[in-house]
């Protein structure tokens, strides 16, 4: 790309960041904080920012060192969060006394976000064009007689998003079991479900199993589809001290990431005046949908040096605790070289580059996050990156094991905590022993599903415990017309976003306390509990007074709707709201490794989880052993004059959440409506840099329409020719709700054939 700064309209493109943090993310930090929370008051929170008596940072799921902690324990992007949470502007009715439905859904997902937190309840009735205030006893009874009235629990769906509370969400699913359904679809659907269906399949346990410790002590790491430097910007820290004690890193992603070249870290000297560490020592720049080529290339060079005499494979590990090797040592030999390079995108010297530093190493991690697991093979790429573990033994070992990065801050505690349209037996059986109450067995609907039912009008109320559902979901037609379709939607927020305005026949907002403030009920002050991306279950207190003395808490929502609705139920649940530790009690009984809950988080704030995989070399499979999978190479066919689009995010967004039109380290600035792809393929197509251009998706089901975003600016970038890239939620209207991961459901938003056309 040109270094200089190129102006199209409203758009500002600069040359791509060549390191991350340092002092702009600093100013960055505080300039958000400070404008939006005040100077004082906004310092004051950062120093309580992921402290084991502070709170637990509303973002990313990256964990915290164990014991003692940094004194700023943050980072660019948490600050961000803390500051729009926290922000002095409200959204009350008088707010929704001035704009209609209508007026405010010409407004952007930034605009929406950026008026301010939520204050009090608020109803839009059937065919009314403006939301009302409603009190709180109004609200919920309106909410237990819609659930009461219906045919069946069946025909409710309650979604929840990974910012819940590990206590809300317990008490969440202890409620919608009780009431009689499984349907509790969440956030996990749509990013980390194939993570988990993939390492349930192979090693029994659908997390990670390395620690920080790990991470810092690997000899190699692998990162593959992951934007750490905007995702999960502390996990720099980790890759940096990783790089200092000899690791070597592998970054494996169609775009060469900002945050993996070089790392600033603002709290040593060389972070602010000096260059910095550079991290990664690799990149292999694998085409969209590559992945699957790659890692079969990389299982290919370990057996091939193997079987050649060198020493590569650790063949004790496999013999003891491994099922299914010669098959897929087979299928390895079997795969053609020229298969591998023509669909990995990837020269035979690169991935030879990987494998070498591969079996240099004795302690490896694969480290991965949506830009794996949101693909039609997703699920095989997540088993492929275990299996190219497995070859040497890196599975329950120090420095060593697989490190799905969650992306938001209880995402992994919610699954854990029972939040799961596919319970197990295990968890309804221990429901019913505890809780003396007959637990629905059949499975209930994930995201996807939900949408097809509420499209069929299967579903009448749809209830949501945060999150933004109906923008983070694809083809929002066919969403917005099936919400339409619900009698009751249901919205526990704090910050105004789209699903308030595409909603059912009447529509609740109920505005819920933050992270940030303090939650005080009939027995005191409370403390919640949250899960990191790496098993550590750790307390979070807010520290500041509500927004509004008319917020609830999630936790006192659910509970005192349950005793509205649950009529027979013999559950305390306005105990539990009045004093958490109580849900914790029952945690404790439901869930394992949680025993002796409220004494452990007394005592130390924090602990770690039991993983059988990482503790023992146990693997709750089919076999009992850690399973091999084949998988064939199954590209997608992209017609001539077509691409493989990829959604993304910007460095100034947090998953639908948008803070300004700007991406920093990639030098977009003013706009999201830009699309990214190689100054080869720009010309190839007819076009030149900055023209406008409406994007066409395409599908091989014939029954699926062609469907168009409009309004994109073309803007060159370092990619595989015959990729591209553009920001979600903008172009989510591009990708049908049928096109979805194999065996996980998640939507494919990383797949998306498109073709380019001069703007309408």
């Amino acid at each position: 790309m040109d270094t200089n700064k190129i102006e199209i309209r409203n758009l500002q493109v600069t040359p791509q960041k060549q390191w991350a943090a340092g002092i702009p993310a600093v100013v960055s930090a505080y300039k958000n904080v400070g404008g939006k929370v005040g100077p004082i008051k906004g310092t004051r929170l950062l120093t309580h920012l992921n402290q084991i008596e502070g709170f637990d940072c509303p973002g990313c799921a990256w964990p915290d060192p164990l014991g003692k902690r940094a004194t700023f324990e943050f980072c660019e992007n948490g600050a961000k969060a803390i500051a729009d949470e926290a922000t002095k502007e409200i959204v009350d009715a008088t707010f929704f006394a001035q704009y209609s439905i209508a007026e405010l859904k010409e407004k952007s997902d930034r605009w929406l976000n950026a008026q301010g937190r939520l204050v009090e309840p608020m109803f839009l009735a059937e065919g009314a064009s403006h939301y009302k205030p409603i009190s709180w006893e109004l609200a919920l009874g309106l909410t237990a007689t819609h659930l009461s009235k219906l045919a069946s629990p069946n025909e409710a769906a309650f979604y929840t998003s990974g910012r819940a509370s590990n206590e809300a969400a317990f008490l969440y699913q202890l409620f919608v079991r009780q009431f009689g359904t499984n349907n509790l679809p969440d956030c996990s659907n749509m990013c980390h479900e194939s993570s988990g269906v993939g390492l349930g399949e192979t090693i029994g346990v659908g997390k990670g199993t390395v620690s920080l410790e790990d991470l810092e002590h690997a000899e190699a790491i692998f990162v593959f589809g992951q934007n750490p430097g905007s995702n999960h910007p502390r996990m720099l820290g980790s890759l940096q001290d990783a790089k200092r004690n000899g690791a070597k890193i592998v970054s494996i992603n169609p775009l060469d990431e900002t945050g993996l070249k070089r790392f600033k870290n603002p709290q040593e000297v060389s972070g602010v005046i000096g260059s910095g560490t550079a991290l990664r020592d690799l990149h292999l720049p694998v085409k969209i949908n590559g992945d699957v080529a790659l890692l079969k290339g990389l299982c290919k060079a370990l057996i091939e040096r193997d079987e050649s005499g060198l020493a590569v494979l650790d063949k004790d590990f496999i013999a003891e605790y491994c099922h299914g090797y010669e098959a897929f040592k087979l299928d390895m030999l079997a795969t053609s070289w020229d298969d591998i390079i023509k669909h990995s995108g990837l020269t035979l010297s690169q991935i030879n580059e990987a494998a070498d530093i591969a079996c240099k190493s004795k302690k490896t991690i694969c480290c991965w996050a949506m830009g794996v697991t949101q693909h039609k093979n997703a699920v095989a790429n997540i088993q492929l990156m275990t299996n190219l573990l497995m070859l040497q033994g890196n599975l329950g070992k120090p420095g060593a094991g697989v490190c799905p990065v969650r992306g938001h801050s209880n995402v992994q505690g919610d699954r854990t905590m029972g939040i799961w349209e596919k319970p197990s037996d295990a968890l309804l059986d221990a429901l019913q022993h505890t809780y003396q109450f007959d637990v629905p067995k059949e499975f209930g609907y994930d995201a996807v599903e939900t949408v097809t039912a509420m499209a069929e009008q299967k579903l009448k109320v749809f209830f949501a415990l945060g999150g933004n559902f109906y923008r983070a979901m694809p083809d929002h037609l066919l969403t917005k017309d099936a919400l339409a379709n619900c009698e009751l939607t249901v919205q526990l927020s704090t910050k105004l976003n789209q699903s308030h305005l595409y909603t059912g026949k009447n529509a609740l907002i109920m505005p819920v306390l933050g992270r940030t403030e303090i939650d005080k009920q009939a027995s005191g002050i409370q403390t919640v509990t949250v899960e990191n991306s790496m098993g550590v279950v750790q307390t979070s207190h807010g520290k500041i007074p509500p927004a509004s003395n008319l917020l609830k808490s999630e936790i006192a929502i659910i509970a005192e709707l349950a005793d509205l609705t649950l009529d027979a139920s013999h559950i305390n649940w306005l105990g539990m709201k009045d004093d958490y530790s109580l849900i914790r009690d029952g945690i404790a009984e439901v869930i394992p490794g949680f025993e002796d809950f409220n004494r452990r988080i007394d005592e130390l704030g924090e602990f770690v989880l039991p993983n059988a995989v990482r503790d023992a070399r146990k693997f709750a499979t089919d076999t009992q052993k850690a399973n091999f999978v084949v998988h064939q190479i199954e590209p997608i066919a992209v017609p001539e004059n077509c691409l493989l689009m990829m959604t993304i995010r910007s460095h100034d967004q947090f998953n639908t959440t948008v803070y300004t039109n700007n991406d920093r380290y990639r030098g977009i600035h003013g706009s999201r409506k830009v699309f990214f792809l190689s100054g080869q393929d720009i010309k190839a197509l007819g076009f030149k840099v900055g023209d406008t251009v409406d994007i066409h998706s395409h599908w091989p089901d014939e029954h699926i329409q062609t469907r168009t975003a409009k309004g994109f600016t073309l803007v060159e970038f370092d990619i595989p020719q015959g990729s591209s890239a553009a920001y979600y939620p903008e172009t989510n209207d591009l990708i049908p709700l049928s096109s979805v991961a194999e065996k996980s459901n998640t939507p494919a938003y990383k797949s998306v054939v498109v073709s380019l056309t001069a703007a309408s």
